[in-house]
């Protein structure tokens, strides 16, 4: 995702970005939506699994 700040609605908010600002989540304000910039499913990524079980137990 490839957000600059100044184009963001008021509906959405910055929920993470890196050291050096890029954009890496961001929630809408009234509806329980998220969007990550980020691959748990890479096996470089440690406690993947565990992050995915959590969202999918969340979604669920």
């Amino acid at each position: 995702m490839l957000v600059e700040r100044s184009s963001l609605p008021d509906e959405l908010e910055v929920t993470a970005s890196t050291d050096d600002g890029l954009i890496m989540g961001l929630r809408h304000r009234d509806f329980d939506v998220e969007g990550v910039q980020f691959h748990p499913e890479s096996i470089l990524t440690a406690a993947g699994h565990d992050l995915l079980a959590n969202f999918l137990a969340r979604v669920n």
